[in-house]
């Protein structure tokens, strides 16, 4: 039996959900949410990534990476999709260390309440570290960053994705010292 025949059993999204990352992939607004179109990184036809509205106070931007299809969690997220995510995350995490020098990059997914999943729809954090920033003492003190932010931070970042050294497959190590 495939585990992906299991992923019903994972569920846990309301009835009637309605699932904010689907909206913005869709390039729509919902004046509910608080994302918005302008927190936009990247788009293509699998995945796209976004800067979250909830920050961290000393790793702003945290950028979230949502496959375009809805998948509520790793449970039923077909491997093949999962590489794409990783493919762009990898770009943003280059993108992020160019614009912000980070010293570090962390990535998290969650799943499931007891998981800490907030929004029913697979997602990856890549959130930038810096030394002694007290991310995980500080988890949860995070706040809504404001679109005006958001924009600024997306801006930052679209500006250093579409720059050559913003992915591996352009990186050649000189901007780093490697």
């Amino acid at each position: 039996m495939s585990n992906l025949l299991l992923a019903p059993l994972f569920k846990h999204a309301p009835e009637n959900y309605c699932c904010p990352f689907c909206q913005i992939v869709q390039r729509m607004e919902n004046p509910a949410d608080s994302s918005r179109l302008s927190d936009i990184v990247y788009q293509d036809k699998l995945v796209t990534a976004l800067v979250a509205s909830h920050q961290y106070p000393r790793n702003a931007p945290n950028i979230i990476v949502v496959p375009n299809a809805h998948y509520e969690n790793i449970f039923d997220l077909p491997p093949e999709l999962g590489s794409d995510i990783y493919r762009v995350a990898q770009q943003i995490a280059f993108a992020l260390k160019r614009a912000y020098a980070c010293d570090g990059i962390s990535t998290r997914q969650h799943n499931e309440p007891t998981g800490s999943q907030d929004v029913w729809h697979f997602h990856l954090h890549v959130t930038p570290r810096f030394k002694n920033d007290g991310f995980y003492k500080n988890f949860y003190d995070k706040f809504l960053m404001t679109a005006e932010q958001r924009a600024a931070h997306a801006a930052r970042v679209k500006k250093f994705l579409a720059s050559p050294g913003a992915s591996a497959d352009l990186y050649d190590g000189k901007e780093f010292g490697v």
